[in-house]
């Protein structure tokens, strides 16, 4: 079995951010960032606005009707105005529930609206950022920012925005009231507000770092979740199910550690936002009581100053929970931002008709990956003519697979030029360059979606291909195997196309490829899974397709290579020698070293073959000999 170790970027992992005074002040612009989301919406968010206002003004009009209704009706036992005034009031609580109704209504369709408009530009913004990019960052931690964070920003515009302005609109109006009504106990009431702030910021900061570890180990487990789905064949084949579980549950323990860590936090904060306010509920009691008692307030006054204090106890005590959703909407505001901010490498060139004949050429072509000081590609000169065919042979890690993957700009260059038809790829737009140019995986990937929808992936939005087309792809990959699943190419294939052999994804992967009509045809060893019989007749098809397109082929065996014109040998990152397969074998010592346990097994094969055909003849020579000895025997007898 050949190992295949091609030069890679280096695995990274982010480090869980340090949350900070610096870290918070930026969580909060990010925040800020996304708040043009909400312009669509503004109507509605007006609209909310308003009647937020008007059911607030209703939820402080109650017990200023209840003072009213006190003092008046039941004090001077008027039955007629005990009737208006309790109606009024009603009515104000009936208004008062339709007003909650209505915005809730309201920023229901508003906040699910900039969730999923959010979402729809992270994504795109995700498809477009380079493979280095994307090389970095686990899709755990992706797939986190993607769904938990936006959910996280959404139910903080949804609900923790909103009420974090309804309730200090709130406790400012009610405070100014109470100190209006009778200011001694006012100021009981604002005095016991100065602890409750002091308690929101000292576990403020806390909660924000455990907020933002909790978030980067949600993503982690995610990560591994994810890996384990997809390598489920591998881990049973090793029996490892055990150590994959010991390490998904060491990462969710330190996971559920933070949370309680979390909890923690939390309960001790909301414990002081219950007491406090009891206290200040038992001094207000005993103060309202003295102070009743010798007529320096009315008991309709301080049944209302009592009512208008306890509706503060929910929005006071509700600032730890509001400016928590706050904290762990800026962290996840600043973890979305992280991934719109992500310098995009690999932007669109200014021309966006793709050339269409195809001579390729690799001007002193340089490359090596971001965070690394070692080439992986060096001086790199080859030119390849339109219907020729040249063939990237090298050892394991001499940069085949990479400079494979400059020809469609998964990765820039880092010095030199690669142009098409004498245009530099940069200058083509990415839809212009990946129309002219095609590439087929040695480890292709396929989509949960139907055999047909993974072939159509091959051809452009503008150019879709007809079920001729698709049928004669399937012909020259050998994929003839599609029609005899259960619903031919309706079936839909499992995640990784996991459902298929290595071979038969190889042969839907170069299908794909062909489907796509390039100019240049790249083929990273596509053929290394095949048989040596369904290779022989992919070879002979593609031999045809090559004739007309500018081939690139990423070859171990010498069957592969005798689809190309040249072969071109890559050694530590540059290419050392270009001629034909014959003229390589006869001056290349290491060519021949590269092909010759191939050859080898050819060789093998070959005299196996010639000595079973030497025994056929000698069994038959054997054979006729003894029958000719029966017809002499039968005629002397005679």
């Amino acid at each position: 079995m050949r190992a295949k170790r091609e030069s890679r970027p280096p695995t990274l992992t982010r480090a869980p951010a340090v949350a900070g005074p610096r870290r918070s002040s930026r969580a909060a612009s990010s925040l800020t960032r996304l708040l043009p989301y909400l312009k669509p919406y503004r109507w509605r968010w007006t609209i909310m606005a308003l009647v937020s206002v008007f059911s607030l003004a209703a939820t402080v009009a109650i017990p200023l009707m209840t003072r009213a209704v006190i003092d008046g009706p039941v004090r001077n036992q008027d039955e007629r105005g005990l009737w208006v005034l309790g109606l009024a009031a009603l009515s104000v609580g009936i208004t008062e529930a339709l007003m909650w109704f209505i915005r809730r209504w309201l920023v229901a369709r508003a906040t699910l609206g900039v969730e999923a408009d959010i979402r729809k530009d992270l994504y795109a913004r995700l498809q477009i950022l380079p493979m280095s990019f994307h090389g970095r960052w686990q899709s755990g931690q992706l797939l986190s920012r993607v769904m938990n964070d936006l959910s996280a920003i959404r139910q903080f515009l949804s609900f923790g925005l909103l009420f974090l302005v309804l309730n200090g609109i709130q406790i400012t109006v009610i405070t100014a009231i109470l100190l209006t009504m009778y200011w001694p106990l006012g100021v009981v009431v604002v005095v016991s507000i100065v602890p409750i702030t002091v308690t929101v910021f000292h576990f403020q900061r806390k909660f924000t770092v455990l907020s933002r570890r909790s978030q980067d180990q949600a993503g982690h487990v995610a990560t591994h979740v994810e890996e384990a789905a997809l390598g489920m064949r591998v881990v049973k084949s090793f029996g490892r199910e055990d150590y994959s579980y010991e390490r998904f549950n060491s990462r969710a323990a330190e996971l559920y550690d933070t949370q309680l860590e979390k909890v923690a936090v939390s309960a001790r904060f909301w414990t002081l936002l219950e007491v406090i306010p009891n206290i200040t509920l038992i001094l207000v009691l005993g103060f309202g009581a003295y102070a009743a008692g010798n007529g320096l307030v009315t008991l309709g006054t301080l049944v209302a100053f009592i009512t208008m204090m306890l509706s503060l106890v929910w929005p006071i005590a509700s600032l730890g929970f509001l400016l928590s959703m706050t904290q762990e909407s800026f962290t996840a505001a600043d973890r979305v931002v992280e991934i719109f901010d992500a310098p995009r490498d690999i932007v669109d060139g200014p021309i966006d008709e793709p050339p269409r004949g195809g001579r390729l050429e690799l001007v002193d072509v340089g490359f090596r990956f971001p965070d690394s000081d070692e080439w992986a590609l060096r001086h790199v000169d080859v030119t390849v003519e339109p219907g020729e065919t040249l063939a990237l042979v090298g050892a394991t890690g001499s940069g085949k697979t990479v400079l494979a993957a400059l020809m469609s700009r998964l990765y820039d260059v880092t010095e030199g030029r690669i142009l098409v038809d004498g245009l530099d790829i940069r200058e083509l737009s990415l839809s212009a360059l990946r129309r002219t140019v095609a590439t087929a995986f040695e480890d292709p990937t396929l989509f949960s979606m139907s055999v047909a929808e993974n072939l159509r992936l091959g051809s452009a939005p503008d150019n879709p291909v007809t079920d001729d087309d698709i049928a004669q792809a399937i012909d020259v990959a050998a994929a003839q195997f599609v029609y005899d699943l259960p619903f031919g190419l309706d079936t839909r294939i499992g995640e990784q196309g996991m459902s298929l052999s290595g071979g038969q994804r190889q042969r839907l992967s170069l299908a794909r490829a062909i489907l796509a009509a390039p100019a240049v045809l790249v083929l990273d060893d596509t053929l290394s899974a095949l048989d040596v019989h369904t290779e022989a007749v992919v070879t002979e098809a593609l031999g045809r397709v090559l004739g007309a397109v500018t081939g690139i082929v990423v070859a171990h065996r010498a069957s592969t290579v005798l689809l190309a014109d040249r072969v071109a040998l890559l050694e530590r990152g540059t290419i050392t020698r270009v001629g034909t397969h014959a003229e390589l074998l006869a001056d290349a010592p290491e060519y021949r070293y590269l092909l010759a346990a191939d050859e080898d097994l050819e060789w093998e094969q070959d005299d196996e073959r010639t000595r079973l055909e030497n025994l056929y003849l000698e069994a038959r020579a054997t054979e006729e000999a003894c029958e000719e000895r029966d017809l002499a025997e039968g005629r002397s007898r005679t």
